[in-house]
């Protein structure tokens, strides 16, 4: 019966559909003014039965916390481990955990073993309730004399759990491998073949971040840095060192002794790897072109390398040409396969005095400079 102003609703049944069950729920309406009667009745018509309405996460948000977070993976602060479901699911190729606390101790123990460096390229949502990461891992394991480098470079598909907003999955693909799941016997050798024997002296060498490492190379954003320079007779000869090598130990203008670097870089331009060859060994950085003395010889001078992206192949041994010309060979197969343009000639990179090294023990690479490259 309606009064005077009033109208009165009678209690509808509204079923509430859940995974497993059905239950029938009575909600009594008391009586209202007639002037909210409308935009009640069309609250009541809006509720579709037995269809959930998913919780809003801003994505955009959580973007900008990796930005802030990731960073501090392997230092003293850490990763802010409430941004994680306790049964958060990580894997990699080759290690896989279930709960946060299991994730936190793996990072700890890559921490005190290897002094990782991570650096986070991007970060970008990928799906609804999916954020996906692109970084570069650089590791030195420390229980070995050499301390030799590992290099991991990959993307992370991270799942966000709509109920929490908060990370639920953690699934890491590198870029060295095919076969990505856990447990990915590839994902093994590629751990173990960078425990090779190299010796790197413990000096400067041109600075440079690593963006990509392929199973074949890797890809390298060199700074700009200046080289001391003259002619050389081939591309693996040594024609030439001793008068840059002269320079740096004091014959120049002011008779300043330079601190050595490495490596010794042997370049060409030419695409038959067979003519204008240069020998360069590279300046301590902080110097620049104004402030070094002038060389003494005629056929001796500095230069500026300009630096940009490049690709490289290590391997150990004497850099004979033909082993030289044989890795030029298949870097540049390997680049024009994935896509990406290469300039003319290369560089060989030796990192050793080769009268004081064991040849299975020398550092050698051969680079060859990109006309671009990204990561997106």
């Amino acid at each position: 019966m309606a009064t005077a102003g009033h109208v009165r609703l009678h209690p509808p049944i509204l079923t509430a559909v859940g995974s497993d069950c059905r239950r029938h729920v009575t909600t009594r309406f008391l009586s209202v003014p007639r002037r909210n009667v409308t935009p009640r009745l069309r609250l009541i018509k809006s509720l579709e039965v037995g269809k959930e309405v998913a919780p809003t996460v801003n994505m955009e948000e959580l973007v900008g916390f990796l930005y802030k977070d990731l960073p501090h993976l392997f230092d003293d602060q850490g990763i802010d481990r409430m941004a994680y479901d306790e049964r958060v699911k990580f894997r990699d190729p080759i290690t896989k955990h279930d709960t946060i606390t299991g994730y936190l101790l793996n990072i700890s123990f890559l921490k005190n073993i290897f002094t990782p460096q991570f650096q986070l390229h991007w970060a970008k949502q990928t799906g609804p309730y999916e954020i996906t990461t692109r970084w570069t891992m650089v590791m030195n394991f420390l229980l070995l004399p050499w301390k030799p480098e590992l290099v991991f470079t990959g993307t992370s598909v991270m799942e966000v759990n709509p109920e929490t907003k908060k990370f639920c999955s953690h699934l890491d693909l590198w870029d060295s491998i095919d076969n990505n799941d856990y447990f990915s016997l590839e994902g093994l050798v590629d751990v173990f073949k960078q425990l090779r024997l190299y010796k790197t002296p413990d000096l400067e060498t041109p600075k440079y971040q690593i963006l990509k490492r392929t199973a074949n190379y890797e890809v390298r954003n060199y700074e700009p840095f200046i080289v001391v320079e003259t002619s050389g007779d081939k591309l693996s000869g040594s024609s030439g060192f001793n008068n840059v090598a002269g320079y740096i130990f004091g014959k120049n203008s002011t008779m300043e002794k330079i601190p050595m670097t490495t490596p010794v870089f042997n370049q060409t331009t030419d695409a038959q790897l067979s003519s204008d060859v240069s020998v360069q060994i590279v300046i301590p950085s902080g110097k620049d072109l104004s402030s070094l003395p002038m060389p003494n010889e005629e056929k001796v001078n500095l230069k500026k390398m300009e630096g940009g992206f490049a690709a490289v192949v290590k391997f150990s041994g004497k850099p004979t040409e033909d082993v030289v010309r044989t890795k030029e060979k298949e870097l540049r197969n390997s680049l024009s396969k994935d896509g990406l343009r290469a300039k003319m000639g290369c560089m060989l990179a030796r990192y050793n005095d080769p009268g004081r090294t064991w040849s299975f023990l020398m550092r050698n690479e051969v680079i060859i400079w990109l006309e671009e490259f990204s990561l997106d």
